[in-house]
């Protein structure tokens, strides 16, 4: 079995030398989406509400450009770097997972790629 890089141009271009997300048989796996704006490439970050979003949709362009949704996601992955955000990025992150959430862990980080605020990543199975 080869595994399958992943590629949308509805999410930010990699800015580094890694995939969107690599599909290993019927498990997908996600790099970190942050808040770029997949179009201009701008930091979407007025807000960590908006920051938030726009991470999960990034997220989300990436599940869909690889035939996968948010109900086949099985573990997030949160990068944050104030946990005095953890309750509004929780409330939006909720948002995409309104049942069924998936298992997870979020973790303060002094610094994340282009100084964002929240990354996430995630693996996604197919039954």
């Amino acid at each position: 079995m080869s595994n399958q890089i992943i590629f949308t141009p509805e999410a930010p271009a990699a800015i580094g030398p890694y995939s969107q997300a690599v599909l290993a048989g019927n498990t997908l796996y996600t790099s970190g989406q942050i808040a770029l704006d997949p179009d201009t490439g701008d930091l979407i970050n007025e807000n960590i509400t908006e920051e938030t979003h726009a991470v999960m949709k990034n997220l989300e362009a990436v599940l869909r450009g690889a035939g996968f949704s948010f109900s086949d996601v099985v573990k997030c992955t949160i990068f944050i770097r104030d946990m005095g955000e953890f309750a509004t990025i929780n409330e939006a992150y909720s948002q995409y997972f309104k049942s069924n959430p998936p298992a997870r862990e979020t973790v303060e980080v002094s610094k994340l790629p282009k100084n964002v605020n929240v990354e996430i990543s995630c693996i996604a199975v197919k039954q």
